[in-house]
């Protein structure tokens, strides 16, 4: 699979920069109570090294100590004094620890639910170059890994002020120590950049990769007998060793750059610190507590440095997440829905045409169709003619290029035509649920229907029979199941939710192609008893459905480079010259 577009771009500044303006967006206040709790830390971790001098070697502190805040002079002084910044730097840097476990608590989570509200509001034609694998990494895995990313700039501002702070008081010790900050400065950023570029690379594909992992790793039980039956198990198991074989490659290599890394580092600090005493010793411009002063303070960046270069590197490995991420947050949304006035009652049949949509490419024109509460209609022709593709139009869920309709007498715009039919069930052939329990699936489309009402759904689909043999059959496990149960099976309860939900629209594309022709029959005509009030869309093939039609709506191919054109004839169940003149009701239950 190929990197995804957000993925090629190499990670810059302006990326880098754009990434800690959504980190810091909607937490300001506590992102700077974190600053100044690591700026306190700072301050009294240093003071507590500086204040240590006096204590361990009062009697050489020498001009040193004349120095220092005079306070006390006095052995029971200096031991407060350097206890209070103890104290002072554990509790600020427990603080400052406890906040940052908080804000990036926060940032996943608002990672998390904006992306997937923009989903919910994505329109379909913004997601048709996308995958379920791709979207399933953005939510899960590609989220963690831009978590990471703001965990290591919180520790990496952490460290940031604390050098800040030490050098600041080392150079105060040492003044001329300040000639020797801006050519440790280019060291350091010269070693920090090290390997910079396969970095960028190895994350780039490493979000990739990880994209490819969850396509493999997508269906496995019912994939499984696929597989099988061709014999193919070596073929998977080494095109996922590959994959996984790559992800560790990167992860091994994202290790040694770090080792690496922190290896530069080290070694620069151990010859910068030598250098500096050895300067010193050699010049005579500090006293003996003055270098141990120096030498405290510049210690306590040692571990910093051993960490920093690691944080630094998760930083920029969040970067490529972080693009993917944003690319789904630019997705397209659909438009909010037309306000219409909340009346009960509307009079008059649902007229549809003339409407003209595509795909398919050559378009796809309805000349007239109406549509009858409590009636069938079956929608049929070749694959890809624009099936579909007609249905997300009829389900208000795609705008066409020209569309006109009319509720009785009132013509409706298709934004009021999407509002209107907004209260629908849609199911299609390849959905499963997701929820936990067979008890949540049905509460989650009908969250009033009582204990009768959900078995009275379930006997109708016949599922009551395939559960009866199951105690607390409405709390049985689909995390589990729904890799035991058919396909059929797993149809007829996305069935029972559209009986539960009675809605003003069903639209079922393909949505029985799993069930015997008998029982595909057997079904939707209860789903038709059921569902009196309501419009019911089917797709479909197959004659037995096309038998039990009120009405067919064939769609053919046209003329030369021509659009599609459907036509619409009386099914077996309506004679042509019916009319049913029943007031259309909106909201009404059966």
């Amino acid at each position: 699979m190929a990197d995804s577009p957000p993925s090629r771009s190499e990670p810059s500044s302006a990326s880098v920069f754009a990434l800690l303006r959504v980190f810091a967006s909607h937490q300001r206040t506590a992102m700077l109570c974190y600053v100044a709790l690591s700026l306190g830390g700072a301050l009294a971790g240093s003071l507590a090294a500086v204040w240590l001098v006096p204590l361990v070697q009062p009697e050489q502190a020498g001009a040193f100590a004349a120095g220092l805040p005079r306070i006390g002079a006095g052995s029971d002084a200096r031991i407060a004094i350097f206890l209070a910044a103890g104290l002072g730097f554990a509790l600020m840097r427990w603080q400052a620890a406890r906040l940052g476990a908080r804000l990036v608590s926060a940032c996943a989570m608002r990672l998390r639910s904006a992306v997937h509200a923009r989903l919910m509001q994505a329109s379909l034609k913004s997601l048709a170059e996308t995958s379920s694998a791709e979207i399933a990494n953005v939510l899960t895995y590609n989220v963690e890994i831009v978590v990471q990313g703001f965990s290591a700039w919180l520790q990496l501002l952490v460290a940031s002020v604390t050098t800040a702070i030490s050098l600041g008081f080392a150079c105060w010790i040492a003044p001329y120590l300040m000639l020797w900050m801006p050519p440790l400065a280019l060291l350091g950023l010269a070693v920090s950049r090290l390997s910079g570029r396969e970095q960028s690379r190895i994350s780039r594909r490493y979000v990739a990769d990880m994209t490819r992992l969850f396509w493999h790793s997508e269906d496995v039980p019912r994939r499984l007998r696929h597989i099988r039956s061709f014999g193919r198990e070596r073929v998977e198991q080494a095109s996922y060793e590959a994959i996984s074989r790559q992800l560790g490659h990167g992860y091994r290599r994202q290790l040694e750059l770090v080792a690496s890394g922190r290896l530069a580092l080290e070694t620069m600090a151990a010859v910068g610190a030598v250098a500096v005493f050895a300067l010193a010793r050699r010049w005579h411009a500090l006293d003996a507590s003055s270098l141990i002063a120096v030498s405290l303070l510049l210690g306590r960046l040692l571990p910093y440095l051993a960490s920093s270069r690691q944080q630094f590197q998760q930083l920029r490995s969040a970067v490529p997440a972080f693009a993917l991420w944003q690319r789904y947050m630019q997705l397209a949304c659909e438009p909010a829905p037309a306000d219409i006035a909340p009346v009960t009652q509307r009079d008059g049949l649902l007229s549809i045409g003339p409407l003209h949509l595509t795909p398919p490419p050559g378009g796809l024109d309805v000349d007239s169709l109406v549509l009858r509460p409590g009636e069938l209609t079956v929608i049929c022709g070749d694959s890809g003619i624009g099936k579909s593709s007609l249905v997300d139009v009829l389900a208000g869920m795609k705008a066409p290029e020209r569309f006109a309709a009319r509720l009785g007498e009132r013509a409706l715009s298709f934004a009021q035509y999407r509002a209107l039919v907004r209260d629908g069930a849609y199911v299609s052939q390849q959905v499963r649920p997701w929820q936990a329990s067979l008890r949540e699936c049905l509460a989650w489309a009908a969250p009033a229907a009582d204990e009768a009402q959900v078995r009275a759904a379930l006997a109708d689909v016949g599922l009551d029979q395939c559960l009866a043999g199951s105690s607390g059959a409405a709390g049985m496990s689909l995390e589990h199941a729904v890799s035991q149960l058919s396909g059929g099976e797993l149809q007829r309860l996305l069935l029972a939710q559209v009986i539960l939900k009675q809605p003003f629209l069903a639209v079922l594309d393909e949505a029985t192609g799993a069930l015997d022709a008998a029982s595909e029959v057997t079904v939707l005509r209860a789903l038709k008893r059921r569902l009196p009030h309501s419009i019911v869309l089917v797709v479909s093939h197959r004659p037995g459905v096309m038998a039990i039609a009120d009405q067919l709506l064939t769609i053919a191919p046209g003329d030369a480079d021509g659009p599609a054109r459907a036509s619409v004839a009386a099914g077996k169940m309506r004679p042509a010259q019916e009319h049913i003149g029943r007031p259309l009701r909106v909201g009404e239950s059966g």
